[in-house]
């Protein structure tokens, strides 16, 4: 057992404790850890490892993979599709998941959280807008509150409606986010927190792809890390083929972060947030060029919409972040995570050594 900043790494394998190889591929069947955190211990899972909700792309099957595989599923709200939501409460088949929401999309429709809050979620996260009118139904449900916040604004936000979970995510992420970068954002998200709401706990979000992203976000101060570009390149992930071919054909340099996905598709999001996507045809041509996309909407948003549906990677919106240069196989979702653990467990004991002490 490894004891570094009051994250305990138990090595569950065959062979003798405190004996951890990374190159030994034979061991990889056999040695299975468990990173325990403070987020493990208050939701009861083996492996601080949390899937985003991303929206159209985390159903209840990938949701429930994650938390079959010792972590913590998430099922993407999106913008308040409730028959979608019932099939995908579905899908997941009774594993114990959660659901996070795009705020300012859930406040049109306040409805919708009382009819998910039906299927007794472990959790649900809000995003990209104000958490107060929602935290006391969920609490009332037995469901844990998570944060996912852009910047210290938001932090404090959280910290005020006693967030169980705050879940800081850096620019790096896939999809819609903001300016910080993760590096910085993590260690001044925990001061802030172990100075004001030192019960509150901490996930890093944003380019974290494998093991060495979870142990450095663990270093850092965070309890844990949610996860989407990695898994957003699954099996089990709501993805067209083309779109997960695509993922494997770029590297990290190969997103930016801007708005033409929101105006074809005729989504008003609130200032200050853009959408990471992959550079394609689509963002060759309108990223720049705003106004006049917006001047073209008759005709370029069906357009936009069919290269979706066609899982056409070149004309669309294709929504991973830079994690995708850290991506070179669409796998089952519990090797994912598994394979996750097991890197960050040997940088653990590499970087850390197996005699410090827990300051917990």
């Amino acid at each position: 057992m490894v004891l570094m900043r009051g994250i305990v790494v138990h090595e569950n394998s065959s062979e003798k404790k405190g004996e951890i190889r990374s190159n030994a591929p034979n061991r990889e069947r056999s040695f299975m850890p468990t990173l325990s955190t403070r987020l493990t211990r208050l939701l009861d899972l083996r492996h601080p490892v949390v899937s985003a909700p991303m929206a159209f792309a985390g159903g209840g099957a990938l949701a429930a993979a994650v938390s079959r595989a010792g972590g913590l599923g998430l099922i993407g709200g999106g913008y308040g599709d409730a028959s979608w939501l019932e099939e995908q409460f579905a899908a997941a088949a009774g594993a114990r998941v959660g659901v996070g929401f795009i705020t300012w999309s859930l406040r049109k429709s306040m409805s919708l959280l009382t009819d998910v809050l039906r299927h007794r979620p472990a959790a649900v996260m809000l995003s990209f807008g104000d958490p107060r009118p929602f935290v006391d139904e969920i609490r009332a449900a037995g469901a844990r509150v998570f944060c996912q916040c852009q910047d210290m604004g938001h932090v404090m936000d959280a910290v005020d409606v006693e967030a169980d979970v705050v879940v800081v995510q850096g620019a790096e992420a896939g999809g819609h986010g903001a300016l910080r970068g993760t590096l910085s954002f993590v260690p001044e998200a925990a001061d802030y927190l172990a100075a004001n709401a030192p019960d509150t706990v901490l996930l890093a979000a944003g380019g974290i792809g494998d093991g060495r992203g979870l142990a450095a976000s663990l270093l850092l101060g965070a309890d844990g890390v949610l996860v989407g570009t990695r898994l957003w390149a699954s099996k089990e992930a709501l993805v067209s083929g083309g779109h997960h071919l695509a993922i494997l054909e770029t590297d990290g340099d190969g997103t930016l972060r801007t708005t033409v996905a929101d105006i074809a598709r005729r989504i008003a999001w609130p200032r200050g947030f853009t959408a990471r996507i992959r550079r394609n045809a689509f963002t060759d041509r309108w990223h720049g060029r705003e106004d006049e996309l917006e001047r073209n909407l008759a005709v370029e948003g069906p357009r936009y919409r069919q290269a979706f549906v066609a899982g056409d990677a070149e004309n669309t919106g294709v929504w991973f972040g830079e994690a995708a240069g850290l991506v070179d196989s669409i796998d089952p979702a519990a090797e994912i995570v598994e394979r996750m653990v097991r890197e960050a467990s040997v940088q653990l004991a590499r970087h850390g050594g197996a005699k410090i002490v827990s300051l917990d």
